[in-house]
């Protein structure tokens, strides 16, 4: 008689029935995703679980145990600094990633960023490293060179498999299950240079407070999230903006009132070019402006630079203004 595998105990505690199923506890969340990451769960099972899990919604321990273990599996160098934790996960579909230029106009300003995300899951949409690479900087495939880049610029991106080939695997089952997993919510999470700062968005709302809590359970520092446009950490500047935080355990909450009294048309088309045309100022586009502008503040406050939320978008503009806007002029 075949044995029953190690991990058999995980799908059956999710999916006993209506009556006899539970959500998992933060240690069997850990030890679940540990075998997960290590490759040692077959095919048959971990569709069955990340579809389990998408049923019921995966709970803040739960996340919170699915992180830690995909840390403590990660070979991490040591003594690096990182002042912001950024994630992307999302894509974009109806604006460009505006995030991009609030990301490099902190960097500019000497914090350290360190971003990290999921790519071409979804079809439709540009991801990081597309508009990176429209603007001659490239990707981190591994740790260490993420470490350089971050000395270098104080900004890298790491694609998720420079993490894990496995993590990114499971992302790109999406297209294959025609549902999310769990991955796009503790992908966000997992902060791989433990900065104590850590920046995030969702596009559900169910969610924020999943990240919130889950962010308390994992004793990070300092936490933001909110709604971003698509799903990706950018303030739309058209909306009102509930910002989440954690600092130092305790929750709380800012409503951001809407940058502007009417909303804008979405893009035509989505062109990377169009981040160089707004940062060099060859063309006028108040919403990127803002976009940039409003997600910068909300970092910025984040970081405990700023008192207040008007304050953030004073300082955030004082850069803007004052950045380096031939710093991806070709002709320069």
């Amino acid at each position: 008689m075949q044995e029953e595998h190690l991990f058999a105990p995980f799908i059956r505690i999710l999916g006993k029935g209506k009556n006899g199923s539970r959500s998992l506890t933060e240690a069997e969340a850990f030890e679940s995703m540990s075998m997960i990451v290590k490759g040692e769960v077959e095919p048959e099972q971990l569709g069955a679980f990340l579809m389990l899990l998408r049923v019921k919604e995966e709970t803040a321990e739960e996340v919170a145990g699915f992180v830690r273990a995909i840390r403590a599996n990660l070979n991490l160098p040591a003594g690096v600094h990182v002042d912001l934790d950024w994630s992307s996960y999302a894509g974009k579909r109806r604006h460009s990633p505006w995030y991009i230029l609030s990301a490099l106009l902190l960097a500019e300003n000497g914090y350290k960023v360190c971003m990290h995300g999921a790519e071409g899951h979804t079809p439709g949409r540009m991801y990081t490293s597309e508009a990176l690479a429209a603007l001659g900087i490239n990707m981190s495939h591994s740790l260490k060179e993420a470490e350089a880049a971050l000395n270098e610029s104080n900004f890298a991106y790491m694609p998720l498999q420079a993490m894990s080939d496995i993590l990114k695997d499971i992302l790109e089952l999406r297209p294959l299950l025609g549902l999310r997993s769990p991955l796009h919510t503790v992908g966000r999470m997992i902060n791989p240079f433990s900065s104590d700062y850590s920046i995030q968005a969702i596009f559900h709302p169910g969610y924020q407070t999943v990240h919130q809590q889950a962010s308390q359970i994992l004793d990070q520092k300092h936490m933001a999230v909110f709604k971003g446009e698509a799903g990706e950490v950018e303030r739309n500047p058209d909306t009102k903006c509930l910002v989440s935080y954690v600092h130092n355990k305790v929750m709380s909450e800012e409503e951001l009132p809407a940058m502007f009294e009417r909303r804008h048309v979405k893009e035509k088309e989505l062109d990377a070019d169009n981040l160089i045309s707004v940062w060099n100022g060859s063309a006028e586009n108040e919403y990127a402006e803002a976009a940039v502008i409003g997600t910068t503040a909300i970092a910025l406050r984040l970081m405990g630079k700023v008192d207040s939320p008007d304050a953030g978008l004073k300082l955030a503009e004082e850069m803007w203004n004052k950045r380096n806007s031939q710093r991806f002029d070709t002709a320069a």
